[in-house]
């Protein structure tokens, strides 16, 4: 199968195009984004596509330009990545416990002091398993290991989950693409899966926001019913 840019991304967040700019050094620029992706301080990564496109590289299904399909075995995939990703949830986690407190502030665009009350908050609800689901999530999955340094999560509980996260995540999205790349179907509706890949993941961000909407509207009007 030969690809064309998807029209409705920019290059750097169309994951054949990205993967091509990378050209004979695909492989190693691929688990480049997965690392920054998994907790190093750049949200904005297509990292749930990358890893479906891997799979339909490694089943031969998908081509990228100046790209060695031999690169993208399949064994490659499935060990390199998780390994990736384990690597940059726990450069996140460190980044949060020796310096994270400080780079959260009331004022803050992205690092607000509230995301650390409600990230501590969190996992007090859910527990450390917080860590998997957050892998799921774009922008959560990097910002997870650095609210959890800095709010203090233990190292070893930290690290069982990143682990179990970033290998589900991992795999299961590479196998994802490998298995299903395989259908003449999905190749034709390459683009719109891909969109809805992303919708489907910042799903569950709209979703709070709309919870938090609603929390400070009751708030609200609370606040004005009381008595003076």
């Amino acid at each position: 199968m030969t690809t064309t840019t998807l029209a409705l991304m920019p290059d750097f967040l169309d994951p054949v195009t990205l993967i091509g700019y990378f050209g004979a050094w695909a492989l190693v620029g691929l688990l480049v984004v997965i690392f920054v992706e998994s907790g190093v301080l750049f949200p904005v990564l297509p990292g749930d596509t990358l890893l479906f496109v891997a799979g339909m590289l490694a089943a031969g299904t998908e081509t990228a330009h100046n790209v060695n399909q031999s690169d993208f075995a399949l064994w490659k995939l499935l060990v390199f990545v998780p390994i990736a990703a384990i690597l940059g949830g726990q450069v996140g986690y460190f980044i949060g416990r020796t310096i994270g407190t400080s780079m959260f502030t009331p004022n803050a665009r992205i690092l607000k002091q509230r995301y650390l009350d409600e990230a501590h908050a969190f996992f007090e609800q859910r527990g450390p398993f917080a860590i998997v689901l957050a892998r799921f999530v774009p922008i959560v999955r990097t910002l997870a290991p650095l609210t959890a340094g800095a709010a203090k999560m233990r190292y070893g509980v930290f690290t069982l989950y990143n682990v179990i996260g970033a290998v589900i995540w991992g795999v299961g999205l590479i196998l994802l693409g490998y298995g299903l790349g395989q259908f003449a179907i999905i190749q034709k509706l390459l683009e719109p899966i891909f969109i809805l890949i992303a919708l489907a993941s910042v799903t569950p961000i709209f979703i709070e926001w709309l919870k938090r909407r609603k929390a400070a509207k009751r708030a609200g009007e609370e606040a004005a019913t009381e008595p003076s």
